[in-house]
């Protein structure tokens, strides 16, 4: 396949503030842009994290996926699988 390529930016919220966090990611060449606590407001990460956020509630939205019933690693996998193209044929459907 292609090659995986790193971000160039890492926009996290101030549960990720940490000296350690903003090291790795130098480490790696990636520019953390972290909220820090009592100096920054992460409401200006709101748009970036808002994806995420996002496709988390869609697929909170198939009730067995939040909490885990499921004893077996390979059927909770099969549900997250279905969900997410069930989730992709939506908005397939939207463009199309």
């Amino acid at each position: 396949g292609r090659p995986r390529r790193r971000p160039d930016k890492l926009h996290a919220d101030k549960a990720y503030e940490a000296k350690a966090r903003r090291q790795e990611c130098r480490a790696r060449g990636i520019v953390p842009r972290i909220a820090r606590k009592g100096i920054e407001s992460s409401q200006k990460l709101g748009r970036h994290r808002w994806v995420v956020e996002r496709t988390h509630a869609w697929f909170n939205r198939f009730r067995r996926l939040p909490v885990r019933y499921e004893r077996r690693a390979d059927i909770y996998d099969a549900f997250t699988t279905l969900a997410a193209s069930l989730i992709t044929l939506k908005q397939i459907r939207r463009f199309c």
